[in-house]
Formats: C-alpha cells, sequence, structure tokens
C-alpha cells in the first residue's frame, strides 16, 4: 500500500497527524497500549478467515478495552480502534462535556416519548379526520348503474 509508507496507517497523513494529536492530548502514549490481532467474523470472505484483521487494544493505566473489526484490512482497523479507544477515554474523564456524550444526549432526547397530553392530542387530531372520512359515501353509489 502505497499510502501506509508516510504514516502507520493506510489513510491520509492528515487524518493519522489528527489522530495523533488527539491521542497525545488524552495522554495516551503508544508504549501504554497492548494490541493484538485476532480473526474477524462476518463479510469479507476468505480475507477476515485467513488473516487477523480484528484489532484488540488495551489501555493499560485505564484498563479500557476496545475490540474493532468494523474494516476489511487490518491498518485501517489500528486506525479506528484507536479512535474508539479516544472516544472512551475522552467519555470517561469528560463525562456529560464530551462530544460523544453529547450525541448519545442527542439521540435520547429524540427517541423518548411523547407526552400524555401531545400523544392525546394527537389521537384526538386522528379520530377527527377518521370522522370526517367515515361521513363520506361510498364510490359510485349514486347514480345505480
Amino acid at each position: 500500500m502505497s499510502a501506509a509508507r508516510g504514516s502507520r496507517f493506510p489513510v491520509s497523513s492528515e487524518r493519522a497527524r489528527a489522530l495523533d494529536e488527539r491521542l497525545r492530548r488524552l495522554g495516551i502514549r503508544e508504549e501504554d497500549l497492548d494490541e493484538s490481532f485476532v480473526h474477524s467474523g462476518g463479510k469479507g470472505g476468505q480475507n477476515v478467515n485467513k488473516v487477523a484483521t480484528c484489532v484488540w487494544l488495551v489501555h493499560r493505566p485505564t484498563g479500557t478495552q476496545v475490540k474493532c473489526q468494523q474494516e476489511r484490512s487490518q491498518g485501517l482497523n489500528r486506525y479506528v480502534a484507536r479512535k474508539l479507544l479516544a472516544d472512551k477515554i475522552e467519555t470517561a474523564r469528560l463525562g456529560a462535556a464530551s462530544a460523544h456524550a453529547q450525541e448519545i444526549e442527542r439521540v435520547r432526547r429524540q427517541k423518548r416519548r411523547r407526552s400524555r397530553r401531545a400523544k392525546n392530542r394527537m389521537l384526538a387530531d386522528k379520530h377527527a379526520r377518521g370522522a370526517v372520512k367515515s361521513l363520506r359515501g361510498p364510490v359510485g353509489s349514486d347514480d345505480g348503474g
């Protein structure tokens, strides 16, 4: 892979630099990571069956573990695993202030059930609309034939 020659991962050097900077800001050093590779499962055919593309990362100081088998290549999984590890550690440190936690909270609010009042109003509108429709006569019954 020509992209892998310039950086550790087969992504653009800009993305690799951004990840390195983020890891450095969070205090995650490469020496503190235990990295192992296992066989992936699922889609990918012979490649995932023969090659250990699944990456398992352990950050020893915090005990945080990440397993990544999203991509078909080991290099990309190594990159994604480090991003996931950074997300996990950032969420643990910053708590509710982290971007990841804010995104989860936004989705939770979207999925929240309607209030009883809103639900009753919606059902009343449906019933009213149904009543209007039920007053309509059958189609084509006026000319008899």
